[in-house]
């Protein structure tokens, strides 16, 4: 299994990546607003899954370790396959996945490109007492500032794409045992939005 890529950004699409690991360039197709988040040249981290078929290998890439579990336990559910997996990761953050998987939220659901009411039913089903164990939902403690510094940046009026991105990123340098302190995140985040200015 590759569950982890780091090395140099040497092609750009849409929805896939090349990135250079040691002179070895590996295509990973990632959602729309991962590749939005890199840029050629530059050295990135990409959490991955490897699909093994019969005729091909097929890396996927994730922003964090918490897209790919959503995208991991979609496919639980019969007649989601990867793509429509990756998808539903493109549309929905973790958050507000397992939130709408919960609560039965099949409006926001259906908003996935490939996700019909039958499948959104399906899904809420077969995954509402799921989201509650699964990693994406686990550690409240943990993640429970991201919501909250998301909404404050949108609110001081960064787009929901900024604030995703900035979150993420200082998400990846926060330790394991950090507080988990909104305004502390909040001012590392807005630090980092500045610079990237």
């Amino acid at each position: 299994m590759i569950s982890q890529l780091t090395g140099t950004v040497v092609s750009l699409g849409l929805n896939t990546i090349v990135i250079d690991v040691n002179g070895v360039g590996m295509q990973v197709h990632c959602a729309p607003n991962t590749t939005a988040a890199l840029s050629l040249g530059s050295r990135a981290t990409i959490i991955t899954s490897l699909v093994v078929r019969e005729d091909s290998l097929t890396l996927f890439g994730f922003a964090n370790a918490e897209e790919r579990d959503l995208w991991l336990l979609l496919q639980t559910v019969s007649g989601i396959g990867p793509k429509v997996a990756l998808a539903f990761v493109a549309v929905l953050s973790p958050d507000e996945a397992s939130r709408a998987l919960a609560e039965g939220d099949i409006a926001t659901l259906t908003k996935v490109p490939g996700i019909g009411k039958k499948g959104a039913e399906r899904l809420v089903v077969e995954l509402k007492d799921k989201v509650a164990t699964a990693p994406i939902a686990a550690g409240p403690t943990r993640e429970a500032w991201r919501p909250q510094v998301r909404e404050a940046l949108i609110g001081l009026g960064w787009s929901a794409r900024e604030a995703d991105k900035a979150v993420d990123t200082v998400a990846n340098t926060l330790p394991n045992d950090h507080d988990g302190d909104v305004a502390t995140i909040l001012r590392k985040t807005l630090q980092t939005m500045v610079k990237g200015r």
